[in-house]
């Protein structure tokens, strides 16, 4: 019996205190209220905003080592890439000039580039691109290229924003993205409060872009999001968004629109409609004159004219071992010029792998990028004139796995691709594409 009456004991304090905490809630909802609920709901979920918003950092460089390999590899081939400075003041010009090989192979998987915007990749506007060019000729807006075809471009960039930037230059193709060339620190001076860029109109007047209208679309801004978060309040405010959402997946969604509801909303609409106009016809009255963006499709621009072929090669096979982060080639190559060729240089994505019998000095570029001795040939004697060669180029260094160009082992179809250069003893240069299936090894004594 006294086990039971501890029983009944227990139970019943558990009964008391169970009831003491719902007074205790009902107390303090009814003190809230539904309203008061919502309203401090609205105010820490505003909070947690602010608080973790300003937290966010910009990213580092090399963001194009997450591009896949045979994206970098059988696109674009960038060669010859050049930054005028590498150390600016603001308001300073700079220039990013070189030439991209449109790859004959071009991957199945991305849209071709008859649809390509010539851009800069920088962490923000901290340059601002003045103007652009291909082949020559102002590319402000899309244009076409050519698949196998070589371009010669240039960027010119006035810098605005001082401290240490990582900048590419870049095409965007359409449906196909972003493809990212070779990137180079870019040390920026000076305070971006005495950035300016003038820019003269038609009617022969000068205006700042950096400060035109910029008071106005601040005030335009703050105004709608105003709006905007007033209407969002008020419905929150009536019965709550979950509340809501509720009645209506209970098929009661017509009982909670009251005819108040309606004509709050009916208002709402027909001021922002007025407010609309009322700006609409204030920026009209202000300017005149204006010119719509700039949209249409740049078509006709000529490729890079480079003389008649003089070598040809054959792609006979390749492997890649992994634990090695080797590339071997064997090519046949066929030499119809008049000079002597040496094998010199193999670039992919970027990325320079050298001959150090060729390259006696290390040439300015990136160093992330550049492979002063990242290419060997098994007979490094020159191919004569009228000679055909098989040759075995071995391309081997840990810029190609720290870059993720080893990840092509991993590719559906494994293919790489990319420019081989050849010097003859005057300086004279020769360009090949190649480019074909690889076997990847995943041994260190595997061979081809």
């Amino acid at each position: 019996m006294a086990p039971a009456r501890k029983n009944s004991k227990e139970l019943k304090s558990y009964r008391e205190t169970n009831e003491m905490k719902l007074s205790i809630g009902e107390t303090l909802a009814k003190f809230l209220g539904a309203r008061s609920v919502r309203a401090l709901a609205l105010g820490l979920a505003a909070t947690v905003a602010a608080t973790t918003l300003p937290a966010a950092t910009p990213a580092s460089a090399h963001g194009e080592r997450s591009q896949q390999a045979f994206l970098r590899m059988r696109t674009l081939n960038w060669y010859d890439v050049k930054w005028s400075k590498t150390e600016v003041n603001i308001n300073e010009d700079m220039e990013i000039t070189g030439k991209v090989h449109v790859f004959s192979g071009w991957p199945q998987a991305v849209a071709k580039p008859e649809q390509a915007f010539l851009n800069v990749g920088e962490p923000g506007p901290v340059l601002v691109r003045k103007a652009s060019y291909v082949s020559g000729i102002p590319t402000p807006r899309t244009f076409s290229l050519e698949i196998g075809q070589d371009y010669e471009y240039k960027i010119v960039l006035r810098a605005r924003r001082q401290g240490r930037y990582h900048v590419h230059v870049q095409i965007n193709v359409k449906d196909g993205g972003p493809i990212v060339g070779p990137g180079q620190w870019i040390n920026i001076k000076g305070d971006m409060a005495n950035f300016t860029n003038p820019v003269t109109l038609l009617d022969g007047s000068t205006v700042d872009l950096e400060t035109l209208g910029i008071k106005w679309t601040m005030t335009y801004h703050f105004l709608w999001m105003a709006a905007a978060a007033f209407w969002v309040i008020y419905w929150f405010m009536q019965k709550g968004i979950i509340a809501r959402g509720w009645q209506v997946a209970a098929g009661k969604g017509k009982e909670i629109i009251t005819p108040a509801d309606k004509r709050f909303g009916g208002l709402w609409l027909a001021g922002s409609m007025l407010a609309l106009l009322i700006f609409y016809a204030q920026a009209n009255a202000e300017f005149p004159r204006t010119l719509p963006m700039q949209a249409g499709l740049l078509t006709g621009i000529d490729p890079m004219h480079e003389g008649p072929v003089t070598v040809i090669s054959n792609y006979g096979g390749g492997s890649y071992k992994v634990p090695g982060r080797e590339l071997t080639i064997k090519l046949k190559i066929t030499n119809n010029g008049t000079e002597a060729l040496k094998i010199g240089e193999f670039t992919t994505a970027g990325l320079r792998f050298l001959n150090p019998d060729v390259f006696t000095t290390r040439p300015e570029f990136p160093d992330y990028l550049l492979a002063d001795r990242g290419l060997s040939v098994n007979d490094p004697t020159p191919i004569a004139p009228g000679e055909t060669r098989d040759v075995v180029v071995t391309v081997q260094d840990a810029r190609f796995d720290i870059e993720r160009l080893s990840d092509l082992a991993y590719d559906t179809d494994s293919q790489f691709g990319g420019l081989l250069f050849l010097f003859s003893p005057t300086g004279k240069r020769v360009k090949l594409e190649i480019g074909g299936p690889v076997i990847p090894r995943f041994q260190a004594g595997a061979s081809l």
